[in-house]
């Protein structure tokens, strides 16, 4: 029996939707734009302090591949009425293209939102990875906000600019990427940022929450309008972040002072338990917005997804 194309079942589609989802603080509107999902391999290295198969063994609890691990970057842009903040800009376009547009997502999803680059007055840098800084260029290495103030850690400035710690970073693989890549985002700006001190206010209802451990200089951020508040946590777990939230003590291959990276990590989520505080995780499944609590045992923390809503 043929079927006639009025009854022919549609082709499948070839791409996804564009990923971004609102939600309100006060009368603050953060709007979280994903910049992508990437699937890479489980290195033997990947965690320190656990084995390929200590790694393994929580991928199959949470039904999911095993040797493979998935990444997911959540920049998020905050409107705060008189202000239009980006918090983190992903890993760019030349990302978007060298992986047929898997990450570097973020600048066609602002789009997609409705969100003008070239309205963004400020955008902050919670530290200086190629997933949080990159997207600060768009093609041709141009000003990706190019009326924006552009705000960086002191701290985080200090340590990555300094010639002599790029030097002592010498054989190490992921040291010596990051200061090459961090050099070459800020010297196509011209080097033209705005150092914040961390417990500062950085833009209306914004602070700075000191985090360092993943980086010198990591910051997260409080996002705060009347009684309501949001913890940014960035990455105080990063890469397959809930592995590091079910395990604090242990630790991504990338974060530069493990023991303090641990300590920080117990320290922000002992405080977002205490104050009732949800917390919009860079590295969780989009939209990454989670509540904490700590597991029965007392050894380490688990995230609960809110539920997504579907209007504001």
């Amino acid at each position: 029996m043929k079927t006639s194309p009025a009854s022919a079942a549609a082709p499948p589609a070839a791409t996804q939707n564009a990923s971004f989802y609102r939600y309100n603080v006060g009368t603050h509107q953060i709007t979280v734009v994903c910049d992508g999902v990437a699937t890479v391999n489980l290195t033997d290295n990947y965690a320190a302090g656990a084995s390929k198969d200590d790694i393994n063994k929580i991928f199959a609890e949470n039904h999911l591949p095993t040797d493979k691990v998935t990444h997911t970057f959540n920049p998020v842009v905050v409107n705060t009425g008189p202000k239009l903040v980006v918090i983190d800009t992903g890993l760019g376009p030349d990302q978007f293209t060298q992986t047929k547009g898997k990450v570097g997502q973020f600048h066609n999803n602002l789009t997609a939102a409705s969100i003008d680059r070239a309205a963004v007055d400020t955008v902050i840098i919670s530290h200086f990875h190629g997933d949080h800084i990159n997207g600060l260029l768009a093609a041709e290495n141009k000003p990706a906000f190019p009326n924006a103030e552009i705000m960086v850690p002191a701290a985080e400035w200090k340590f990555w600019m300094d010639d002599g710690e790029m030097s002592k970073g010498t054989g190490n693989p992921i040291l010596e990427s990051n200061f090459k890549n961090i050099r070459r985002v800020f010297d196509a700006l011209g080097r033209k940022v705005a150092q914040y001190e961390s417990g500062k206010e950085v833009a209306p209802g914004i602070t700075s929450v000191a985090s360092p451990g993943h980086t010198p200089g990591h910051n997260s951020f409080i996002v705060a309008s009347g009684a309501e508040k949001v913890l940014v946590q960035v990455d105080i777990t990063a890469g397959a972040a809930f592995l590091f939230v079910k395990h604090p003590e242990w630790n991504i291959a990338s974060d530069v002072d493990k023991p303090l990276a641990q300590e920080t990590r117990r320290k922000l989520y002992d405080m977002a338990i205490a104050e009732k505080m949800p917390i919009q995780a860079f590295h969780a499944a989009f939209p990454g917005l989670v509540r904490v609590e700590k597991e029965k045992d007392g050894s380490g923390y688990r995230w609960i997804p809110s539920i997504w809503n579907a209007s504001l």
